[in-house]
């Protein structure tokens, strides 16, 4: 029994000294890598790209705990641990293949694919420790003469009738115009329809031979078929899709997705190479995506597999149509760029799902496609002009960041950073890839990830290889007598205890020392919670619990503290402006408040006047709070309510100015606020800054309708009236002028009148002479002789005379 109680009492003392301690060492301000509490190499290196480890046996002294070997080297060496004994290991990059990207020249003959290069590296190997990032160079070259296959599917439902046709001609004639861009050229044909059940197709026996209406013959409907493998014989192509004819559907949008899926994924059957690889997508109608086969009665997903037989698509009626995701997924997983070529009406949906499919484009495709040539050819161009890359998953733990150095030395960031654009034929980029890991994967081995350009098989195949533990511990003594009767490993100069035991030298048994009065020790105030409910209390001290990001630790003797639970402004931790200290943020200079959000930079506050708040105010955290009501806005300048400055300050500035107005008795007690300065010029005038509308110079008229004009500004907290010393009075009238301008006026009005009479008159006497005129032309007289008349003559004839 004596001898157990001596035993606990050395414990307790041994532990009670150990917390003090690790207590003070642990409050070091500014080492994350002691807070952290490591007890071993590995652990130390894992915290933080900065922290190394003191390996020397004689470094601690008696006491410290071993959490302590875990400094900032910089630190390490202060404290005389020697160069030698620190363990920091570094990260590096090795290149193992690097093929130069081909330059091709008038010497260089044809080259098969295989043999073309267009990126460089081709495999990089990158060991990585926590924390510190790894960043390599990768260059993109466009190759000239690149081979490229493609693959022409088209919507062959009734409405595309005419645009047959012409496609019956595409295969010699885009060989022809492909023939300047690359001499190694292929080209296939497909065509769709719909899903072969109801309600997409009518399966009546008459409908399932015949889909169309009339007299139109046309062939049974079908989901997809591989017309034509892809080849370099045009005049095969023109042959298989002359034999080609048109079917039909009910409904407007079309099977296309599944077309589009079996042509990525059937390699083989399309005949698909690892050159560039380009679907043309013809349509003059909608789609139909993943969820629409319940129409159907078909629930089952895309599977996303090849279900080819005799070239045609088998299992349209038992698996749904993909979803676009799906769809993205593997056309970037088979390099395939598509080009839509659609009729205008449905430009705007292909437009938005073009957005959603990396290294696509959309072309209009006139109503008989009778520019479909044009239409490749532009997109092909701009496809390539593009190059965007892409990596694989990432295993936990892992970022990548990208940086794009394009033509012309232009360099991008971010999401730019991964692309760059107007690459034309022989032009090289470059892209600064950086990986870092923020902690260990739980396995040892290394991972693999690929790079690539969108569209292209050419791939960087980049092998991470994480530093989790040091050198030094490849040379520990197992079962060291060091460490308390062998219950550890002495590596790296101090003792890694074995499952179940604790202390410097693995003394300590977490069952067996796990009591009452220990406990005690670990209780903060006398409190209920060991440890702040943080840690285990082994060996009378606080083992703080390790969290999943390294860089979040709790501290303090009875884990009390912690790194990451300071208030936060913008969603980041101390604002971004400080650092979390055992739950409080310690602000960085100029920055101040409990998240460190408050700036105490006044720059912000200043005025257009060059005032703090335009001297309305006082600058709070970067943000003007106006101590005037009326005035508002960032700098306090914006007075919505004010009736103006210039209506304002007009009577106190006439009444100082001029000795006039309504306060010319109250001047000197009413307006006595401000400096009156006079100048003798309009332009003499300085313009008021610290009006935040457009304003010039005030202009206010006087009893006497003489005009004075002024500015009104707060300088320094001075209020200066700037006045012109002169009015501006209007001039008397001149009275002859005015006599002889109204006289001349009335003479000229009557000889106006008597003019107007006059033509009036004439005018009149010419009508009526007109019509006298007419008048006597019309009149007709009578020719007898007057009745009353009696001629003077009288005439008598012999009766009896007969002429002789």
């Amino acid at each position: 029994m004596g001898s157990n109680t001596e035993m606990d009492l050395r414990l307790l003392l041994i532990a009670t000294l150990s917390a003090a301690l690790s207590s003070s060492w642990a409050q070091q301000e500014g080492s994350i890598c002691i807070k952290a509490n490591a007890q071993s190499c590995g652990e130390c290196i894992q915290v933080s790209e900065t922290c190394g480890w003191c390996s020397d046996e004689k470094f601690l002294t008696v006491g410290q705990p071993k959490s302590a070997r875990c400094d900032d080297v910089e630190s390490l060496r202060k404290r005389k641990c020697d160069e030698k004994n620190i363990e920091n290991p570094r990260g590096n990059i090795d290149i193992n293949t690097n093929k130069p990207v081909t330059i091709r020249n008038s010497n260089t003959g044809k080259l098969k694919p295989e043999q073309i290069t267009q990126i460089q590296p081709q495999k990089v190997t990158l060991t990585l420790r926590s924390g510190e990032a790894q960043t390599f160079d990768l260059k993109f070259r466009r190759a000239e003469d690149y081979p490229i296959d493609l693959y022409y599917l088209m919507d062959l439902s009734f409405s595309m009738k005419d645009d047959l046709e012409n496609v019956k001609n595409l295969g010699t004639d885009l060989m022809r115009e492909m023939q300047a861009i690359t001499s190694d050229f292929r080209i296939g044909f497909g065509s769709f329809v719909e899903k072969t059940v109801m309600p997409y197709i009518s399966t009546t026996p008459a409908r399932l031979i015949n889909p169309c209406t009339g007299n139109q013959n046309c062939t049974s409907p079908f989901s997809y078929k591989n017309v034509l493998k892809l080849t370099n014989k045009g005049d095969e192509f023109n042959r298989l899709v002359s034999q080609q004819q048109i079917s039909g559907n009910l409904d407007s949008p079309e099977g296309g997705f599944d077309a589009i899926m079996q042509v990525a994924v059937c390699e083989e059957q399309i005949g698909w190479r690892n050159v560039t690889r380009l679907l043309v997508f013809s349509t003059d109608a909608g789609f139909h995506f993943a969820g629409d086969g319940k129409l159907g009665g078909i629930v089952l997903p895309n599977d996303g597999k090849c279900h080819l037989e005799n070239n045609m698509y088998t299992m349209s009626h038992y698996y749904d149509y993909p979803s676009i995701a799906h769809l993205v997924q593997k056309l970037s997983d088979h390099n395939i760029q598509t080009i839509f070529a659609v009729t205008e009406e449905f430009q705007p949906v292909y437009k938005e799902l073009k957005n959603l499919i990396p290294k696509s484009a959309v072309g209009t495709l006139s109503s008989n496609s009778s520019n479909v040539i044009k239409l490749i050819i532009d997109a092909y161009n701009s496809l390539s002009s593009e190059v965007i890359l892409e990596n694989g998953r990432l295993p936990e733990g892992v970022s990548i960041t990208y940086k794009s150095i394009c033509k012309n030395g232009v360099e991008g960031t971010g999401e730019n950073g991964r692309k760059c654009s107007n690459i034309s034929l022989g032009d090289e980029v470059t892209f600064k890839i950086s990986v870092e890991a923020q902690k260990c994967p739980s396995h040892d081995k290394p991972e693999v990830i690929t790079i690539k350009p969108l569209g292209f098989t050419e791939e960087v195949e980049v092998v991470l290889k994480f530093i989790c533990d040091c050198e030094c511990a490849a040379f520990g003594e197992k079962n060291s007598k060091d460490c308390t009767n062998g219950h550890g490993t002495l590596e790296c100069g101090a003792c890694k205890c074995n499952e179940g035991r604790i202390g410097g030298q693995c003394e300590c048994s977490k069952d067996e020392v796990r009591t009452e009065d220990l406990d005690a020790n670990c209780r903060k105030d006398n409190g209920t919670d060991i440890c702040s409910n943080n840690g285990d209390c082994v060996c009378g001290t606080c083992e703080c619990k390790k969290r999943e990001n390294p860089a979040e630790v709790y501290s303090g003797q009875y884990c009390e503290c912690d790194n990451f639970n300071c208030d936060r402004s913008n969603n980041k931790l101390c604002g971004g402006h400080g650092q979390c200290v055992c739950r409080k943020c310690v602000c960085d200079a100029n920055y101040t408040g409990s998240a460190c959000d408050c700036s105490m930079d006044s720059s912000t506050c200043l005025a257009k006047n060059g005032q703090i708040c335009n001297g309305r105010g006082i600058c709070d955290c970067g943000i003007c709070k106006c101590t005037n009501p009326k005035f508002q806005g960032p700098t306090c300048e914006i007075c919505p309510t004010c009736p103006g400055v210039c209506t304002e300050h007009k009577d106190c500035v006439q009444c100082r100015a001029f000795k006039e107005g309504e306060k010319k008795d109250t001047c000197e007690q009413d307006c006595s606020y401000f400096d009156l300065i006079k100048v003798n010029d309009r332009d003499k005038l300085p313009q008021p800054t610290d009006q935040s509308f457009p304003l010039t110079h005030c202009k206010e008229r006087d009893a006497n309708d003489c005009w004075f004009y002024y500015t009104y500004a707060i300088r320094n907290g001075t209020k200066e009236v700037y006045v012109v010393e002169s009015l501006e009075c209007p001039a008397g009238p001149d009275i002859i002028p005015i006599v002889a301008g109204v006289v001349a006026g009335i003479v000229l009005i009557g000889l106006a009148l008597l003019l107007i009479w006059k033509l009036l008159m004439i005018i009149h006497d010419r009508r009526e002479f007109a019509k006298f005129e007419k008048e006597k032309m019309n009149a007709k007289w009578d020719a007898s002789e007057n009745p009353i008349y009696k001629s003077a003559v009288t005439t008598v004839i012999n009766p009896k005379y007969e002429g002789k």
